[in-house]
């Protein structure tokens, strides 16, 4: 992998050579620059001429790179920062937000390192750039991407498993729920491409002249998904007490394509869960819950995206007990998360990033990088204590404590 950062004096040079392609400059953030500063992060993120190396946004300077005067303050800093987690750009692009001093003034800087797995989209399209030409790929700029990623180090979620047929996955789901989604919707209408190519360019096979299908392919879109990924499923209990001896009055396996599986695990949660409604307290009612339905949806959909899927037949279990919940994912923390750092803001890594970007246009996650934060206010918001982790380096446990519906 290339550097994150550059010395000053390369910073420096960058900033006045306009002939470089994997260099961009914005006076403001204000205008039209946030959706250009997001295309040209898209842009360098791919690295079609394949520089392998990472490109640079400056703002603050001219186009001619002298500092345009502008003030470098930290809520700027947070605002380009919020680029990498607000779900724009997928697969979540690796970046690096610094305040330099270059030139004698103060500039903010991203630089971004080119993607172990293009293509990289931003707002369903993907951006590329070549010498001055910035825009829309080709399909012929798309096949060299997916050419990148065949040849790359490849995550395990777009892995191609050559044991499965291009025939498992449903062509239906694909074109009438996911593309829609995925896509700009001008892009398909605009283009000729083959179901393959397009299958491609969403990471769902390993190339169009080489369909076979990946793992995120798999997991998305195939009928059983646990044919060829035995770890693709989340285990439910409904356990008649506090102990793990106590009598088990409920059970279910939620498998299949992603959507349903999720869909299917949110059903058994929201039949489970206790509500009181209070109409003393306006003229409103008020919903009290034993456990907040969307801090549930977070922290199971945080389980089902960070898990191990990799050598292990481990699924994701969600054991209820009368006055807890616990919920067991396979594989410890990843990258820069360690058992310290999970659930801080602004510290996230992704095992599978690709399935990131898939629960991202299917709308089972909004955001990346605050699950467990959105969790823990809805919470506290509903009487409810803290969520409580165990971690280690083969799981992650997280326990959430039951609230008293007679509290008001």
């Amino acid at each position: 992998m290339s550097k994150m950062t550059y010395s000053d004096a390369e910073l420096e040079q960058f900033l006045t050579d306009v002939e470089a392609d994997f260099v961009e400059r914005k006076e403001s953030w204000s205008g039209d620059a946030p959706d250009r500063g997001r295309q040209a992060i898209c842009a360098f993120a791919n690295d079609l001429p394949d520089h392998k190396k990472p490109g640079v946004l400056f703002v603050g300077a001219a186009d001619g790179g002298q500092p345009s005067g502008l003030s470098i303050t930290d809520d700027l800093l947070l605002t380009l920062s919020d680029m990498k987690t607000d779900g724009q750009i997928l697969p979540i692009p690796s970046l690096v937000v610094e305040k330099r001093r270059l030139k004698g003034a103060d500039l903010a800087v991203v630089t971004v390192q080119p993607a172990d797995s293009p293509p990289v989209r931003y707002k369903g399209r993907i951006w590329i750039r070549v010498g001055p030409r910035r825009g829309v790929a080709s399909a012929q700029d798309e096949r060299l991407l997916n050419e990148k990623r065949r040849h790359g180090d490849q995550p395990f979620d777009v892995r191609p498993l050559p044991s499965c047929r291009l025939e498992e996955l449903s062509r239906t789901r694909f074109e009438e729920e996911y593309l829609p989604r995925a896509l700009s919707p001008e892009i398909p209408a605009a283009n000729e491409r083959t179901f393959e190519q397009r299958l491609a360019a969403c990471k769902m096979v390993a190339a169009a002249d080489e369909p076979i299908p990946t793992v995120l392919g798999i997991l998305v879109l195939a009928k059983s998904p646990r044919e060829h990924v035995p770890a693709a499923y989340v285990q439910f209990l409904r356990i008649g007490g506090v102990e793990w001896a106590d009598p088990i009055i409920d059970e279910a396996v939620f498998d299949g394509p992603l959507a349903a599986m999720i869909r299917r695990l949110d059903e058994k949660l929201e039949s489970h869960n206790r509500v009181q409604v209070n109409l003393s307290a306006g003229e409103t009612e008020k919903r009290s819950y034993s456990y907040p339905p969307e801090a549930l949806q977070q922290l199971t959909r945080n389980a089902v995206l960070h898990r191990a899927y990799e050598q292990t037949n481990a699924p994701v279990r969600v054991y209820w007990f009368a006055d807890r919940i616990e919920i067991h994912s396979p594989g410890g923390p990843y990258g820069i998360v360690t058992a310290e750092t999970l659930g801080r803001p602004g510290v996230a890594d992704y095992r599978n990033p690709n399935l990131a970007e898939a629960m991202r246009v299917l709308g089972y996650v909004q955001r990346f990088g605050v699950g467990i934060q959105i969790a823990q206010k809805k919470l506290q918001d509903n009487g409810n204590p803290p969520a409580e982790f165990q971690v280690d380096s083969s799981r992650v446990l997280v326990v959430v404590r039951c609230a008293p519906l007679d509290r008001r």
